[in-house]
């Protein structure tokens, strides 16, 4: 008769038997959904490396612990497995972890067309400037313009076991990869990203022009040295010098106004000379 006594332990217990068939559903949904997603990370991961696709990741650089077909074989057990466990809460009658990581999936799903869109813009960027970074230094090289360097008495500037060729298609590659980079950007929607490098892209192709300005500057200032000495003889050496140096000032001058660093340099340096 100690119903004060009883009835709690009555109502916890009644509790605890109406959440069994939940937690016995939550159970058996994770556990389902976990083999599904294992099941088919195997099979897609050993279909995928059966049609040489590792080869091809590692040929674009995409290589190391994990290959290609491992890589979207995870991304594939990730997307099964996290809804079968967000429907596993739901039967658990987990709300506040429910709620929050279907909406949180919903966007993620939401998501995923303009995700792999941007993944396939870069992929495709990567490959082709590889390509074409390959093309251009072969034409270079054939046509000799790493000896340019070397007639413009810039040699030294070049790093040892390196080529312009080379050195011009690294940079045809930076500069493709930043154009597919804000494509991708704008894709998912990241314009802020996207301004950004588009303002980096800007300054960049600035500073090419200016470098290029200052390297012809510098082969037009040695030229213009080595004639005055070939007129004039040796005697003429301090002459030469001050020719030299006044045309690498305004050159100078020059390509930082081009780099768009400071205008008013072009008109002091005008002046100085």
């Amino acid at each position: 008769g100690m119903t004060g006594l009883l009835e709690p332990v009555q109502a916890m217990i009644d509790k605890m038997l109406a959440l069994l068939p939940n937690i016995m559903g939550a159970a058996a949904i994770g556990f389902v959904g976990w083999f599904v997603a294992r099941t088919l990370r195997i099979i897609v991961a050993s279909l995928l490396a059966a049609t040489g696709i590792d080869e091809i990741g590692e040929n674009a650089g995409v290589g190391g612990k994990m290959k290609l077909s491992g890589l979207v074989g995870l991304v594939i057990y990730i997307f099964v497995l996290v809804p079968a466990l967000i429907a596993a809460f739901e039967t658990l009658g987990i709300e506040t972890i429910s709620d929050p990581a279907t909406k949180m999936l919903e966007s993620l799903m939401s998501a995923v067309p303009d995700i792999i869109a941007a993944a396939i813009i870069l992929g495709v960027a990567l490959i082709m400037s590889k390509f074409i970074s390959s093309i251009v230094s072969s034409l270079l090289n054939g046509v000799g313009f790493d000896k340019v360097p070397e007639r413009l008495g810039l040699a030294q500037a070049i790093p040892a076991g390196a080529s312009v060729s080379k050195i011009v298609g690294r940079v045809l590659v930076f500069f493709i990869m930043l154009f597919a980079f804000v494509e991708a950007a704008q894709v998912l929607g990241f314009t802020q990203v996207s301004d950004m490098v588009s303002t980096l892209i800007s300054f960049g192709a600035q500073v090419v022009l200016g470098l290029i300005i200052i390297m012809v500057g510098y082969w037009l200032s040695n030229l213009a040295n080595r004639a005055v000495l070939n007129v004039s003889g040796q005697s003429s050496a301090v002459v030469a010098n001050i020719i030299r140096y006044a045309i690498l000032g305004i050159i100078l001058a020059m390509g930082l106004r081009a780099m768009g660093l400071a205008n008013e340099i072009v008109d002091l340096a005008f002046g100085l000379v």
